[in-house]
């Protein structure tokens, strides 16, 4: 489980985490008011990096009045709420297939872009409903 990793023993390595993991806080807010822009799996990301670097700042991140719950229950019980379930896979479709209808990309990205979003909603749906 995440919350039993061990931090990186480079101290390098940790500041990067550190780092990396407020760059990902930074954009998972930023998804708040960007529709395209993924709020939860930023936030994930946040929550493992600091995991394997600072037990305060991933205390912060799980403690946190709106994040936390969520980040919390993804990572112990893999659940999410209903709503955000289905929020998050409209996202993810509606920007998928507009990508590729719009984009100028090669057949094979499109069907790459195509199974990934499979993969993500196969892996969305099965998470519990919290």
């Amino acid at each position: 489980e995440l919350h039993k990793a061990r931090k990186a023993k480079s101290p390098v390595l940790r500041a990067l985490f550190v780092i990396f993991g407020i760059v990902s806080f930074g954009l998972g807010v930023l998804g708040i008011f960007l529709p395209l822009l993924p709020t939860t799996p930023f936030m994930l990301l946040s929550a493992f990096l600091f995991i394997r670097s600072s037990g305060r700042l991933y205390r912060w991140l799980i403690n946190h009045r709106l994040f936390g719950k969520y980040i919390h229950d993804y990572i112990e019980r893999r659940s999410i709420p209903r709503r955000v379930k289905w929020y998050t896979l409209g996202l993810l479709w509606a920007s998928i297939l507009t990508s590729v209808a719009t984009l100028d990309v090669g057949n094979v990205i499109r069907l790459i872009l195509l199974l990934i979003a499979v993969g993500v909603t196969a892996h969305v749906v099965k998470l519990r409903n919290s």
